[in-house]
């Protein structure tokens, strides 16, 4: 394998048999591979990204920053960007998903939210590319275009296709009222890592500058598991209040910063619904679907607590319900 190959090579290791390991490291949603050398005492990782496919340098910009702001981010050893090869330091072997249980939350929910601020307060404008208003329409049409229409075999018409578009205008435009940070856009469990210092950050290549509350709610709001809402309330007023201390530009006022979290995190739920489908029919990978069904509790959930966001629950109640389990 070529990947191995380089990466042995700018390691100094040996390809013989009963010299160093190379094996998966994870999976991922993209078309990107990771792999894990052990050698002795020591491991790296290593990137396969096909250069058709995926683009490295986004992830080198991004880890740099990081590493500026004083998160745990993998450093890079060495790149091949022709070939798509990164070489990183090795941040451990489990994430927080693989641990985390109602018992040790709040112990690892603590370092993540005092990384997360750390990162925050490291933001500048014109360093990162804007979650600008095309950009946020064009996640949210991944839901109509996938999960509704490939998925379900539902095309939005009349009354309905005028409250989704109602619904996108009043998202979109409470998303760009928020204050603006580096947002990671992936800051949840799955991505953070069991390490010495905790957590350690990965998958940080998509980020922008854009809606502060975005990340908080990705953290505890997750693709692949749920909490009681009061625990998710208790966090974000946790992340609100050491935000404020720390001189983050939030609103004082909890209500309207939760109302902001609620709005950002109901965008990117609707994205991640057509993502998956997306991920399903055009990558050929269907385990993401079976958690699609979180995602559509979390819209409803959110949906039918707000005036301006009913339109989109009776949406919900009557093309996804009819069909879609809730967990």
């Amino acid at each position: 394998m070529q990947a191995r190959d380089w990466a042995f090579a700018s390691l100094g290791l040996s390809v013989e048999p009963g010299g160093a390991s190379f094996a998966p490291a994870s999976a991922d949603a993209s078309f990107r591979r990771y792999f894990r050398i052990v050698h002795g005492s020591r491991s790296w990782i290593v990137m396969d990204a096909p250069p058709a496919q995926e683009d490295c340098r986004p992830f080198l910009k991004v880890g740099a920053l990081l590493l500026e702001a004083g998160v745990h981010a993998p450093q890079v050893l060495a790149q091949d960007l022709g070939q798509g090869f990164l070489l990183l330091a090795d941040l451990g072997a489990q994430t927080y998903l693989d641990v985390l249980t109602l018992d040790n939350a709040d112990e690892l929910f603590a370092p993540a939210i005092g990384t997360l601020i750390k990162w925050q307060l490291a933001s500048r404008p014109g360093v990162l590319p804007d979650y600008d208003e095309p950009l946020l329409a064009r996640e949210l049409a991944l839901f109509p275009d996938w999960y509704l229409s490939r998925h379900l075999g539902v095309s939005l018409s009349g009354d309905d296709l005028a409250a989704w578009q109602s619904v996108c205008t009043t998202l979109i435009a409470a998303a760009l009222a928020q204050p603006k940070v580096y947002v990671h856009r992936d800051y949840m469990p799955r991505n953070l890592m069991i390490s010495q210092p905790n957590p350690g950050v990965l998958d940080h290549q998509d980020a922008v500058y854009g809606p502060i509350a975005y990340d908080p709610i990705c953290l505890f709001k997750d693709a692949f598991l749920s909490w009681p809402e009061a625990r998710v309330d208790a966090w974000l007023r946790q992340y609100h209040r050491q935000g404020l201390m720390a001189g983050l530009p939030l609103t004082a006022d909890y209500v309207a910063f939760r109302r902001d979290a609620d709005w950002i995190g109901l965008q990117r739920h609707l994205k991640v619904l057509g993502i998956f489908a997306r991920i399903n029919y055009r990558d050929g990978k269907p385990k993401y679907l079976a958690d699609t069904p979180r995602f559509v509790r979390y819209v409803i959930d959110v949906a039918v607590r707000y005036a301006e966001l009913v339109p989109l629950a009776k949406l919900f109640e009557h093309h996804v319900l009819p069909v879609v389990p809730l967990v």
